[in-house]
């Protein structure tokens, strides 16, 4: 195998995903949809449900961070699979905050806060894999532009626990 044949499967790979919002009304009173191309996504918008607690349609700020968590949920997947410790649960939560600056909105941090098992993976190792999808996550490099952090923590189960015991024990 020559050194092309070997690169010749690092294909660029672009994708082009789509989604609409649509508005009826003024700002106060009006409401919208969003969807998505694939169909997978259609629901309601509203003001009320940007700025207040309980309403059953969603915002752009949900919109965002369940975006953001599913991203990086996929990247530290990948990361982990690649280093050997292929998770068997991964769980993101993404809290966005949206602000008032001056005279306009914006958003200005997004908390991740994610717990994975991953069989065999010392927590070092985990977090030093959780930074890295944190910085190479497609999502996070497009909202580069606002403080993101994440809080990680390694989910060990009862005989992970148990076996790191007994190994620490016998050193």
């Amino acid at each position: 195998m020559t050194t092309n044949d070997k690169t010749a499967d690092k294909r660029k790979i672009a994708l082009n995903r789509r989604a609409q919002a649509e508005w009826q009304g003024d700002l106060l009173h009006g409401s919208g949809r969003v969807t998505v191309g694939s169909g997978a996504l259609d629901v309601p918008y509203s003001v009320r449900s940007r700025f207040e607690n309980g309403q059953s349609a969603t915002n752009p700020e949900e919109l965002l961070g369940a975006a953001h968590a599913g991203c990086f949920t996929m990247a530290l997947t990948a990361r982990l699979s690649g280093a050997g410790f292929a998770p068997t649960h991964i769980h993101t939560g993404a809290n966005v905050t949206f602000e008032k600056t001056g005279d306009t909105f914006a958003i200005t941090r997004i908390d991740l806060e994610t717990s994975a098992h991953a069989p065999g993976i010392d927590d070092a190792t985990f977090q030093k894999l959780v930074a890295d999808a944190k910085q190479n996550c497609p999502v996070s490099k497009a909202l580069a532009a606002i403080e993101i952090r994440v809080k990680a923590t390694l989910e060990q189960t009862d005989s992970s626990r148990a076996a790191t015991q007994i190994a620490a024990a016998n050193k």
